[in-house]
Parts: C-alpha cells; sequence; structure tokens
C-alpha cells in the first residue's frame, strides 16, 4: 500500500499544512509506500542503523536484538538479566552504538532494575563479539533518585556526541521534587565520559548533570552542535526544547511558555528555556531524528519525530528559533509509534508501541 502526506496534493506540487492550517509549499514530493518487515515483537523502545547495516533494537523486557531490514530475521543478542519492568513504560530503554563500532564494538543501554519498591536504573556498557554482548561495564548506577519507588516517568535516551560524551536523559520519576534538585539525577539530562567519569568541563562541578528540570524526555538527537530534545508534558505541553549547558527547563514549575504570572516569576529567576514548540492538547512525542538525506526529497533538512498518543509520524522544520509543524504521516496506521532509525540510502524505519507482542518494524521507502 503507499501512502503520502497527509495535507494536499495536487499534480505534481505538494502543499502541507502547519499547526495554524497555513499552506506552506514543500519540495515536489516522492511517492511514500512502507511495508512491515518484523513482526511479533513487544515494546521495542529503541531502533537505530548500525555500522554492519542491520537495525538493532531493545525490547521492555530486557532483549536485544539484531534485524535484518530485508528479510525482517530477528537475531536475539542477548536478554539481560536483571531488567525489571512493572508497567508497559519501563524496562529495557536507550540504546547507543560506539561512534567507532568497527574498531570499539561497544553498545550502550539504560535499563531499570531492582523490586518496585526500589526501582533503580543504570547506564551499563557491553562489548559485541559478533554473536552476544559480553563484558559488561557499569557506567553510571543508582541514579540519584531513580529509587523512589515509581515505575514510571524513567526516560531514557542515549546518545554519544562526536567528542565521545555520553548524553543520558532521565525522567521525574513521578516525583515533582526531584527535577529542581541539584541532589538528585532524576529530571535532568547528564553527561559522562565513556567511562562514566565525570567531564570537566560540565556547567556543575563534580556532577554529571548537564540540565534540570525535566519531566521525562523521550528523544535525543544532534544537528550540527545544536542538541534537541522532546519531552512528555502533563496534561498540556509537549515540548521540543533546544539543550543549553547548565540550563533550566522550567518542570514543574513551567508548563510550556513562559506566560503565567507565577512562570514569567520562576522562568525570571532561573534562567529557564521556552520551548521551541509546543503541543496541547498532547500528544506524546518520542524518538526524534534528522533527515539529510535526498532519498525522500520533501523530508530532506526536516526533523521526524514519532509519537504515541497521536499515533503518527511528524515532519518538523526549524525556521530561526521556531519550529514548525509541516505534514503527518502514518496517522492512525499502525498505532502508537515509538522511535524511528534512518539507513544512510535515506529510508526510515519505525517501531510501534503496541504490545501484547503485536508490535512491528515498519520500513518508509519512496515508490
Amino acid at each position: 500500500m503507499k501512502y503520502t502526506l497527509i495535507c494536499l496534493l495536487i499534480a505534481t506540487s505538494m502543499l502541507s499544512c502547519d499547526k495554524n492550517d497555513d499552506i506552506i509549499p514543500g519540495p515536489d514530493p516522492a511517492a511514500i509506500e512502507s511495508r512491515v518487515i518484523t513482526s511479533n515483537l513487544n515494546f521495542p523502545w529503541e531502533i537505530l542503523w548500525g555500522p554492519d547495516s542491520t537495525l538493532w533494537i531493545t525490547e521492555r523486557l530486557g532483549t536485544v536484538s539484531r534485524v535484518n531490514p530485508v528479510t525482517g530475521a530477528v537475531t536475539p543478542l542477548i536478554t539481560i538479566p536483571d531488567v525489571t519492568s512493572y508497567t508497559d513504560f519501563n524496562g529495557l530503554l536507550g540504546m547507543v552504538l560506539h561512534p567507532q563500532f568497527n574498531t570499539n564494538p561497544e553498545v550502550f543501554v539504560v535499563y531499570n532494575y531492582g523490586p518496585r519498591t526500589n526501582y533503580k536504573e543504570k547506564v551499563v556498557r557491553y562489548t559485541y563479539n559478533g554473536t552476544t554482548l559480553t563484558n559488561p561495564m557499569i557506567i553510571v548506577d543508582n541514579l540519584k533518585g531513580i529509587d523512589s519507588g515509581s515505575a514510571i516517568h524513567n526516560g531514557s535516551r542515549l546518545l554519544i556526541t562526536p567528542d565521545l560524551k555520553l548524553f543520558i536523559t532521565t525522567g521525574d520519576a513521578q516525583d515533582t521534587t526531584l527535577p529542581q534538585n541539584m541532589s538528585s539525577l532524576n529530571g535532568k539530562t547528564l553527561r559522562v565520559n565513556l567511562d562514566g567519569t565525570i567531564p570537566a568541563d560540565n556547567p556543575f562541578p563534580g556532577s554529571p548533570v548537564w540540565t534540570l528540570g525535566h519531566r521525562n524526555v523521550q528523544g535525543i538527537v544532534m544537528v550540527g552542535s545544536t542538541l534537541y530534545i522532546s519531552e512528555h508534558g502533563p496534561n498540556s505541553d509537549d515540548e521540543i526544547n533546544v539543550l543549553e549547558k547548565g540550563r533550566n527547563y522550567g518542570w514543574p514549575f513551567v508548563r510550556g511558555i513562559c506566560n503565567l504570572p507565577d512562570e514569567i516569576t520562576f522562568c525570571t529567576a532561573n534562567n529557564v528555556v521556552q520551548p521551541i514548540i509546543s503541543w496541547t492538547p498532547t500528544i506524546a512525542p518520542c524518538g526524534i531524528d534528522y533527515y539529510t538525506s535526498d532519498y525522500i526529497p520533501q523530508w530532506k533538512n526536516s526533523f521526524l519525530m514519532t509519537t504515541l498518543k497521536d499515533m503518527r509520524l511528524k515532519q518538523l522544520k526549524v525556521s530561526g528559533t521556531a519550529m514548525t509543524e509541516i505534514s503527518d504521516f502514518f496517522v492512525n496506521q499502525y498505532g502508537r509509534i515509538r522511535d524511528l532509525a534512518i539507513s544512510p540510502q535515506g529510508k526510515v524505519y519505525i517501531c510501534t508501541d503496541n504490545g501484547n507482542n503485536g508490535d512491528v518494524i515498519v520500513e518508509i521507502d519512496k515508490d
């Protein structure tokens, strides 16, 4: 089956809509089609393109696998024994591969563990030996505050920057006192060296904290030298933010922009960064990536972002300091969409988050 943009297609000219329903001309479109390449997955959380030309995925209950993008064959690598998951939103979460994977075949994962009354989270580095993951080394453990007993709002995405620093996002663990508490690592983004030590140029000496005041970051991507995150709000104001060193993002005292009297006071006193776009009603933004390929021309130089509640793939563009919605794809077609990956060729892969061993990986291609 073939899919095209949700807004309007007239002859060979693509027209699409921003959130104010203004018509925005776009590049000449390529017809887009999709196919399910793998099914019977159970809450995949991370999907990424590996240097071995396979898709690497994590599943909530602890399994890391490689997926052949042509045949869809799934090859499990490991089921991490101490992963614990009590709801549909925790367990084995984010994963990232070392940027020089061919010479440093290291795999970083973040996951929850322990009894529900003492629930924690840690980042572990493994070595890939061509068959399985070996030699686990704890990079960050006992993320202070994660042991609040909460089984939700645990984040967590991982990203390695070109200077080989590991970024870790953490949720507030459903405790709104933690994001503004610098003795807790909850509700923060963290930055550490790949061995877990703290970089000397972090904004708070001796601390892995890079930014504070987050509720539950679900996506992170670097474009040039700029880091962007997607973040869940409560019952309003899901956000995309630009990460700035040492800055405060306001939660729980600010939702979206600083426009209410109490918010303005807090924002002024705490140098709060405001989102470049927010959504009310909420859409539950999740995995986010940046598309630079010519392969699907209407997506070039756009952000692509998956959504859970809104059940679609969004295309977004940045203009100056603002972000604009351009088009929606696969609306209610595959259910909740958790994450995406982009191949070097420019094909896009999404994974769903519907559970009950009914999740799939979908390849998005041009016709």
